[in-house]
């Protein structure tokens, strides 16, 4: 049979801690202008400034200090960076630009507004056959960088972890007087993963299965990958059973039902709601970006003279730690103390030209970067401790300090004594030159495809239509876990978003285009006591595309999130006959909805 619904993916706002600023300074002598902004994406922002100001580059510098978040609505060029950076060039002084709340409500850019409708073909056994869809997407005034490519994610990903023969979307992109939308976090992912998550659910319930053996059923199956579905995305790896089975372990899922059936017994509403990811990141290669937007990312290493090393990263952290991660990585490969590494970004007179943090690339492509260039250090330290050594140089490793036998740690010489001799030059080896220094570029081959299972129980009270929720479950693949703390707080803070784009926020206009959620009065960001203790675990399935086996992590949580409370919140209102209601799923819809069908 076909299965046909409507879903949609309301308007949010990225609601940043820190809104933008700006500060520009024009050095007439020198002819170079200094901006400062809240951007991620520092380089591409100073080649569009010069652009438009008829700056040289190397004339034209950006530093992007503590940005106080972005999720991705810093991934834009604003027309305030353009306009401050005019004024400080015409009047010789430095200007700055601070962006209110208000204005960042108004004139940040938003995030999703789609509006789908979907059909599922399905077999009576619950097998999925095809998926169409049709899009109406509001791309707000204009567009930004991203905007137009936003809708497609979702397009391209809507089959989820599933492997559905054929699939077809239309996306009709509609101007309107709102605000431009373009990325945030997820980035059309979460609006793929909510259709996917729903179809399963609404199949489930259709057919009279249970959703966990549709979702096995309908599966990509750990042996099929790499696996290329139906839209021609290329997923790296991937184990969704092993993920969906550490979920159910975790929350104990045939006790979770039996103990629903008793609460509904009672009369409560309780509702168990699962959903199965897959999301890209690590984005690139170039070829998938628009004109002007690359897809490597860059990173410069130099051993200093006395031993500590300096990381020039071309990504531009704001919030996920990568100058943590980073100095760990770099320590290990070294065999020195984390204390020794300084992480610099985010200053393009320092740095050399990179392209942002984006899309859950820090770690993968910047990352990456980093290692190739820490590689190119470690043969040249090789090459010259195997001349001091007399041993070959594959024999060698980095250990405490030292450059030692790998297979005999006593036999060392200090790390600090092969970097003098790399520097003082006394007795220079044919065809190596003084100095540690190296920049590699990383391209990849492809992007990276995390995925995971969460799982959510939740009770609404009928009387005012709050929903509580009781346990909350995620268990995510990102591939090989540098910093486990890190990763932790990434997911922390994407179920946040995602629970709070399920229950709680949604950007509103009146029928003249007023903003009517222009403070945070009016925009329900949730507080703390609004959300659940999370219980996190995760499987660990490497990607091939880089060596370190890694995923991305920063969306993970918000895509998982938002399908998950929402089916759980329709399993809770089932029994009344409710089949699906859009989010935001406040307590003044859902008690409408239980009063509708208690007179029903």
């Amino acid at each position: 049979r076909i299965i046909r619904f409507h879903v949609v993916n309301q308007r949010l706002a990225p609601v940043p801690i820190e809104p933008r600023g700006v500060v520009a300074q024009w050095h007439r002598a020198s002819g170079q202008l200094t901006l400062w902004s809240s951007t991620q994406i520092p380089h591409l922002l100073r080649s569009a400034l010069a652009g438009m100001l008829n700056l040289a580059e190397n004339r034209t510098r950006v530093i992007a200090p503590e940005v106080g978040g972005g999720f991705g609505c810093k991934l834009n060029v604003y027309r305030e960076e353009a306009l401050t950076a005019y004024l400080a060039i015409a009047l010789g002084k430095p200007i700055k630009w601070i962006e209110r709340r208000r204005e960042n409500l108004a004139a940040t850019t938003h995030g999703r507004d789609l509006i789908a409708e979907v059909e599922v073909g399905v077999a009576s056994d619950g097998t999925i056959l095809a998926m169409k869809a049709r899009f109406v997407c509001d791309m707000g005034a204009y567009l930004q960088l991203f905007t137009p490519l936003i809708p497609g994610f979702a397009g391209l990903m809507m089959s989820g972890c599933y492997k559905i023969p054929a699939i077809a979307f239309e996306q009709v992109m509609v101007f309107t007087n709102k605000m431009a939308t373009d990325a945030y976090r997820g980035a059309g992912r979460p609006e793929a993963a909510y259709i996917a998550e729903r179809a399963i659910e609404l199949v489930a319930a259709e057919l009279g299965l249970d959703p966990v053996e549709v979702r096995r059923k309908n599966f990509v199956s750990k042996e099929s990958f790499p696996y290329t579905n139906s839209t021609g995305l290329i997923y790296d790896s991937g184990d969704y059973h092993a993920a969906l089975d550490r979920a159910l372990g975790i929350v104990d899922y045939k006790k979770a039902r039996a103990e629903q059936a008793e609460a509904r017994n009672d009369g409560r509403l309780v509702g168990i709601g699962i959903a199965s990811y897959v999301e890209i990141c690590g984005l690139g290669p170039s070829a998938m970006f628009p004109q002007g937007v690359q897809g490597w990312e860059s990173s410069t290493v130099r051993i200093e003279p006395d031993g500590k090393v300096t990381v020039l990263t071309g990504i531009s952290p704001h919030g996920q730690g990568q100058e943590t991660t980073f100095a760990q990585m770099a320590a290990d490969a070294l065999g020195i103390d984390i204390d020794d590494i300084a992480v610099v970004h985010g200053d393009t007179a320092i740095v050399q030209y990179g392209v942002g943090t984006f899309g859950s690339r820090g770690l993968t492509l910047g990352g990456t970067a980093m290692m190739m260039s820490i590689g190119k250090l470690q043969d040249k330290l090789k090459r010259i401790a195997s001349a001091m050594m007399e041993t070959p140089p594959e024999q060698l490793t980095f250990h405490n300090r030292t450059i030692a036998l790998a297979t005999d740690f006593a036999k060392a010489i200090p790390l600090q004594k092969v970097i003098a001799a790399a520097y003082d030059y006394k007795n220079p080896l044919p065809g190596m030159e003084p100095g540690l220094d190296a920049t590699s570029f990383f391209e990849p081959p492809g992007c990276n495809f995390p995925f995971g299972t969460h799982i959510a129980v939740v009770e609404i009270d009928p009387e005012t239509g709050v929903v509580k929720i009781l346990r909350y479950v995620a268990v995510d693949d990102c591939g090989r876990i540098i910093s486990p703390l890190l990763v932790a707080g990434q997911v922390h803070g994407g179920i946040a978003q995602g629970i709070a784009q399920a229950l709680y926020e949604e950007v509103v206009y009146d029928d003249s285009g007023q903003l009517l959620t222009a403070t945070l009065m009016d925009y329900a960001v949730p507080r703390a006591e609004m959300l659940p203790r999370y219980e996190l675990d995760h499987t660990v399935t490497p990607s091939p595309l880089n060596p370190m086996g890694a995923k991305g992590v920063g969306e993970a949580g918000t895509i998982g999130s938002t399908p998950c409370i929402v089916n759980a919140v329709m399993d809770a209102l089932a029994p009344l006959g409710i089949r699906h209601l859009d989010m935001p799923l406040r307590p003044d819809k859902l008690w409408h909805a239980i009063r509708d069908a208690g007179k029903a």
